[in-house]
């Protein structure tokens, strides 16, 4: 049985705050544990309105802290934002808190505008250019020590925290093949290039000390509701945080609404279905049709949903409706 896992973002909804928002999230993951989930992510963004996991780190703890066996971690940790060596202690810390439960995903892209990613980086010139060498030095941090090596991450050694390239194009998948690393597809917000990646990263995989086989999680937007309606329905808050973020409108976590007419024009519509265009919405039934065929199409060993969902409650009950469909799913040959 395919393995589906959760990518949550903490949103902080329209008329909450910030507690509230991490307060969902622990709900959350006691919720995915308790209904089977692989793992649960949180991603790193700065200066968004609507986005509360932006010390990724600490989120992780909060929400391990509340589970006892999913396993946690990043989707990603935006590596050109940081010291490799300071992202080996945060990890090496959590993964002494909540031994063999985290997961350490990777991304180059800032996760924000320029302006922050200048204030986050300080340096710009040591951005994504240096990243395969700044995971090479990560993995040296978190691994066995060599000798009279001069730098030590303590917490980090020898904590051999897995691992993950996450991405949204080609570079990704020659990067993490060559790596030999497990590789997780961003096509809940980047379709084009999914089936590409997936077929590179699979001819060109190097097995690693970690890795013997190429290993491909794939994420959608997921909202599963008791009918297609009320599905379509909660959906429309991501329909406009994806409207506001391409005109830089930046909001809380919208609540749904009942008509999308008056929140976006013609060409606005087509680019945002264009974009979610592997979302899975719908009741039980559509989403188990939705899924057998995603899943069928890109041959993953694991999904990742992200649950765009304003009421906490709905968000709960989708986390179900997933795990319910998951148990009967039939993949095509």
């Amino acid at each position: 049985m395919i393995s589906f896992s959760i990518l949550d973002l903490s949103p902080i909804g329209e008329g909450e705050t910030v507690s509230k928002a991490l307060e969902n999230s622990r709900r959350m993951a006691i919720k995915a544990e308790e209904n089977g989930y692989e793992r649960i992510w949180l991603a790193e963004h700065h200066g968004m309105p609507g986005i509360a996991s932006a010390a990724t780190s600490l989120v992780i703890a909060h929400v391990g802290a509340a589970t006892k066996r999913i396993r946690v971690g990043s989707g990603g940790i935006m590596l050109p934002n940081h010291s490799p060596l300071v992202i080996a202690e945060q990890f090496g810390t959590l993964a002494a808190l909540l031994p063999g439960r985290v997961d350490l995903g990777l991304g180059r892209a800032p996760g924000t505008d320029v302006r922050t990613a200048r204030a986050l980086r300080r340096n710009m010139d040591a951005g994504a250019e240096s990243f395969p060498q700044d995971i090479l030095e990560l993995q040296q941090y978190l691994g066995e020590p060599i000798q009279d090596q001069a730098i030590l991450s303590v917490p980090g050694i020898n904590s051999n925290v897995p691992i993950w390239l996450l991405g949204s194009s080609v570079y990704s998948a020659h990067l993490a093949a060559a790596l030999g690393l497990p590789y997780s597809f961003a096509s809940h917000f980047a379709p084009d290039m999914l089936m590409d990646a997936i077929a590179i990263y699979r001819e060109r995989f190097q097995p690693s000390a970690t890795l013997s086989e190429p290993y491909v999680m794939v994420g959608v937007m997921g909202v599963g509701a008791e009918t297609d309606e009320e599905a379509q329905h909660l959906f429309t808050s991501a329909q406009q945080q994806l409207v506001n973020l391409r005109k830089n409108i930046r909001t809380q976590f919208p609540k749904p609404v009942e008509s999308m007419d008056s929140h976006w024009s013609d060409m606005e519509r087509m680019t945002v279905d264009h974009t979610l265009r592997y979302a899975v919405v719908g009741s039980h039934a559509t989403v188990e049709r939705k899924l057998a065929e995603f899943l069928s199409d890109t041959g993953a060993d694991e999904l990742i949903v992200s649950m765009p969902v304003h009421d906490i409650e709905k968000r709960l009950r989708s986390v179900e409706v997933f795990a319910e469909v998951r148990g009967g799913l039939r993949l095509a040959a």
